[in-house]
């Protein structure tokens, strides 16, 4: 989902900084991306690291318009009985720590009026037995995004969730097919979402067209949680 947002936004004229842990990862989002775009090594749960790549967009670039986080983990299958600390450690340091410190170490980069956009799921609405923690790690990135709203609004930068249902990723494609019919019959609409549907309901929160909204939860989920 962060690649074709990546994408779509470059294709309306933006430069864009993406970053994820492997190089070679890096790399190949780089060359699909194709312009207006560089890659920066580094693991979002490392405050060094966050620190590296905010500099590297200070130095190049200067300022901030839109931040996208977007980096998550989740580990299904891990109930209460079963759950170790080192999972829950996981999954609250890259979903919630580390989207706590993006922000945090983005906005002095920001101009006022820009746009933060938190990547959050539907999980967070939904008890699914197996990922209660992932799921309130998700509930901590919707409860950010309000907390936020109010502290920022005196600089105009709007503060927006999209909690994306089952989407076709490469998360979801090995799956089993029994589960993902399972999710798609679910679904009012009948399907999974494609990635480029998450990045373009980014995009609409970034751009000027979603000027009157800030501090919401945007549930790309085809219906899932709405009826």
């Amino acid at each position: 989902m962060a690649l074709e947002t990546a994408k779509v936004f470059v294709e309306e004229d933006a430069y864009v900084f993406v970053t994820g842990r492997r190089q070679d990862v890096i790399d190949v989002a780089v060359a699909d991306i194709g312009k207006n775009v560089r890659g920066v090594q580094g693991d979002v749960g490392n405050m060094d690291d966050l620190d590296r790549l905010f500099e590297t967009v200070r130095t190049e670039k200067g300022h901030i318009d839109v931040l996208f986080v977007s980096a998550g983990a989740g580990h299904m299958g891990e109930f209460v009985t079963t759950v170790t600390p080192e999972v829950f450690d996981h999954t609250f340091n890259i979903n919630v720590k580390a989207a706590l410190f993006a922000v945090q170490k983005a906005l002095p980069l920001f101009r006022d009026g820009g746009s933060i956009i938190l990547n959050s799921s539907i999980a967070h609405l939904k008890g699914m037995p197996g990922a209660s923690v992932y799921s309130a790690s998700k509930a901590a990135v919707r409860a950010f995004a309000r907390g936020w709203t109010m502290e920022l609004k005196d600089r105009n930068i709007r503060v927006n969730v999209i909690s994306p249902g089952p989407i076709d990723t490469p998360f979801t494609q090995p799956a089993p097919q029994e589960w993902k019919d399972a999710m798609a019959a679910m679904v009012p609409l009948g399907r999974f979402g494609r990635p480029r549907e998450i990045a373009t309901a980014a995009l609409f929160l970034a751009s000027e067209d979603s000027s009157f909204i800030t501090g919401v939860d945007l549930c790309v989920d085809g219906g899932l949680t709405q009826v």
